[in-house]
Parts: C-alpha cells; sequence; structure tokens
C-alpha cells in the first residue's frame, strides 16, 4: 500500500501554563496508507514540527520532512526502517526532524498493524507482551506536605510507584530537598517504590547533585533521574558511584540511537529512559531496547501526555519480561486525558497491559481533536504550505 496523506493536528489546552507539564499541548499525526488509517503523537512543540514538515527546500540536505514519506510503500517493517533512514538523509539539516518523525512512524507502525491484523510488538519481533508495574509520574508539590499529600493520593490509588520530579527541587538548600524526599517516602509507605526526577537542573555540576545522595539513600529511592542534562556522560559516570545503591536513570533527552548508546555505554546509567515521540518512534527505541537489554541496563520508557503516547512508548520493550517498570501519566492535561476512547488502566493487581488489538490498539477521539484543533496556517511567498487539517 501506498502513504497517501499525513496530516498533522496541532491541538492545545485554551490556556498552556509556564509549569513542567507537557501535556498541555500536542501535535498528532494521521497516515492514510491505503484504506488503513495509523495514528502517531510527537513529544514537542507542535509548530516547530509543523514546520518541518512543509517548510520550503533549503538545499539538498534540508527538504521538508513530507518530501520522504508521502507517496512511499508502506507493505512491511523494512519500509518503515527504509522511510525512517530517507528522513533523516534528506532533512539532516533540520534539528527537528527526529521530533517530527517520531509521531509519523508511529502512526506508520500502527497502519501496518492494522494492515497485518497484528499488534505493533508482535511487528517488533515479540511473541508477547509482559504486564508492566507502572509510575505515577508526578510533580513535587511547593512545599514539603503538598508532597506528602500527592504521594498519599497515589499509595490510596493502588499505585506501588510513584515518581516525583521537577517543580522546587534542586532550585533550593539541600535541607528543603531532603523534607521533600522524606515526604514522599512517607506517603507511598516503606514498601513503595520511589523515583525521584531532577529535571536536568544541575545541568552537569556534579558537586550540587552529591549534595542529595545522603537524602535519596536514607528514603532508599530506586533512581535518580537526570540530574544533568542528556549527553553529560562525564558528570552521570562520576556521580554513580557516589549515588549507589540508588542507580542512574537518564536518556529521555536523545533524540537518536547514537545518544542512548552513548549514555548505555559511559554515564553509569542503571535505567535508560526513551521518549517514542521524541527519538524518531518506535523503530529506533526498540534498537535502544535491544541494546541495553544484553548489556544488563534496564529499559523504561519515558511518557507524560495520552494514552496514544503510552502505547507507542510499550510497543519497544512489550516483550521483555524483566524490565517491568514503566511511566504512567495520573495527572494530564483534560485534553490529553480525553484525546483517545481507549486507556490502558491498570488491573486490580496494578499491572497495565497493551491492548492485544492491530497497531497501537488506542485512538483518538474525533470529538476531543475537534474541540482542542488550533487554528493555524503556514503561508510562504503567497502560497499555503499548511492549513489545520479537517477530523
Amino acid at each position: 500500500m501506498k502513504i497517501e496523506s499525513v496530516d498533522l493536528f496541532y491541538l492545545s489546552m485554551p490556556e498552556v501554563r509556564d509549569i513542567a507539564d507537557g501535556s498541555q499541548d500536542a501535535i498528532v499525526i494521521r497516515v492514510q496508507a491505503g484504506e488503513y488509517v495509523g495514528w502517531g503523537e510527537c513529544d514537542a512543540s507542535p509548530l516547530n514540527c509543523i514546520a518541518s514538515y512543509v517548510c520550503p527546500m533549503s538545499w539538498s540536505v534540508c527538504k521538508p520532512i513530507r518530501a520522504s514519506v508521502e507517496g512511499q510503500r508502506l507493505d512491511g517493517p523494512e519500509d518503515i526502517h527504509r522511510i525512517g533512514d530517507l528522513v533523516r538523509e534528506n532533512s539532516m539539516d533540520i534539528l527537528q526532524t527526529d521530533h517530527t518523525l517520531s509521531g509519523i512512524d508511529i502512526a506508520l507502525w500502527d497502519a501496518l498493524g492494522k494492515r497485518l491484523n497484528e499488534p505493533v510488538y508482535r511487528l517488533l519481533g515479540y511473541d508477547r507482551a509482559y504486564p508492566k508495574t507502572p509510575y505515577a509520574s508526578l510533580l513535587f508539590g511547593d512545599e514539603p506536605q503538598e508532597t506528602l499529600y500527592h504521594a498519599r493520593q497515589v499509595r490510596d490509588l493502588g499505585y506501588r510507584a510513584a515518581k516525583f520530579g521537577w517543580g522546587p527541587f534542586g532550585h533550593g538548600a539541600p535541607e528543603i530537598d531532603a523534607e521533600h524526599l522524606h515526604a514522599a517516602r512517607e506517603g507511598l509507605g516503606p514498601e513503595g517504590i520511589l523515583l525521584v526526577d531532577a529535571g536536568t537542573v544541575w545541568r552537569d555540576r556534579v558537586y550540587e547533585a552529591a549534595k542529595r545522595c545522603e537524602a535519596l539513600q536514607e528514603v532508599e529511592a530506586t533512581w535518580l533521574e537526570e540530574p544533568f542534562v542528556s549527553n553529560a556522560v562525564e558528570a552521570y559516570s562520576a556521580l554513580a558511584p557516589m549515588l549507589l545503591p540508588v542507580g542512574l536513570a537518564g536518556g529521555e533527552g536523545c533524540h537518536d540511537v547514537y545518544m542512548a548508546r552513548r549514555m548505555i555505554d559511559e554515564a553509569g546509567l542503571a535505567y535508560i529512559q526513551i521518549d517514542a515521540g521524541r527519538i524518531g518512534g518506535i523503530t529506533p527505541a526498540k534498537e535502544v531496547a535491544d541494546y541495553a537489554a544484553p548489556r544488563g541496563i534496564t529499559y523504561v520508557n519515558h511518557t507524560f501526555t495520552t494514552h496514544l503516547a503510552l502505547s507507542a512508548s510499550l510497543q519497544p520493550f512489550a516483550g521483555l519480561a524483566e524490565h517491568t517498570i514503566c511511566e504512567y501519566p495520573v495527572e494530564p492535561s483534560e485534553m490529553s486525558a480525553r484525546l483517545t476512547s481507549e486507556r490502558i488502566l491498570p488491573d486490580e493487581e496494578g499491572q497495565i497491559h497493551l491492548p492485544d488489538a492491530p497497531g497501537l490498539g488506542v485512538e483518538p477521539d474525533p470529538e476531543t481533536l475537534r474541540e482542542f484543533l488550533v487554528d493555524a496556517e503556514i503561508r510562504v511567498g503567497g502560497q499555503v504550505l499548511y492549513r489545520s487539517p479537517t477530523i
């Protein structure tokens, strides 16, 4: 079958607040291939993704992404690999390429799964999808008491694991951070899995991160995530032995396989976190999972937005039985919470399971798309390159 059209939907809440919540807007992609429709989502600035898809050619390796996608054959997994390589070759000098390709790649797998009547994880070579233990992904409260309240909430909801991140953590005195950490542990209880996300707050300043090691060890955190920016491998590797037995986690900022491999090989990570909506889609995310597993590094999905993104993020490691922990959005915006008609919900034991349905098993709800669609147009030299698509 042939890729006939690719539509990019810019969605947004009426008000986007200046907080660490990437679920407030979205770029959702629809691919029409023959009689099949595939859906994908990027974790990126929507308008930048649209521009990278439709921009006029600058030169031979700075072509619009659509030039490498529309009209291509889509008959098997090898075509998705080929299209991805073509996009990177022809759009090498557009820095948004991998983010935009992510949503397209995800939609291609969804469409192909529907055509072949198989879940994506089977097309990736897995015989089955193992249940995963979702961790509730939350922001630290403004005060320790607020962190305590949220930790108690997620425990009462039945989550065995929770991750607290961003907010005030790392911006003030280490003693204040320690109060937040102890509040989170108290709220989760002694058996809860506590994960901490520093949100790259220290950039590459190892000495600042080291001031929090003792408190992280006291509360028996499982990991400290992204104390530094992605690819600051020297800083990561310096901190790793100081932090033990707490593990280091990182990698969500990797926008290609090569960055992820370097983090795995040189950063002293115990957990590699990959966002299928950033790295270029399901295809490279699966490559990272294949690289990490035999090296003893646990693969973890990164996702904070919708259940469409959640399904896509789980596919690359669905068949890894021992890689069980996964990020799960529990406080997304109204738009993200309502985006899909189907939801991947925890069972009675607190585990989540990928849908055993063709493709991703989840699709956007048309009414939600209409409600939150941003009316946008890109015009160059009098020619309209983009206009918000119809649902």
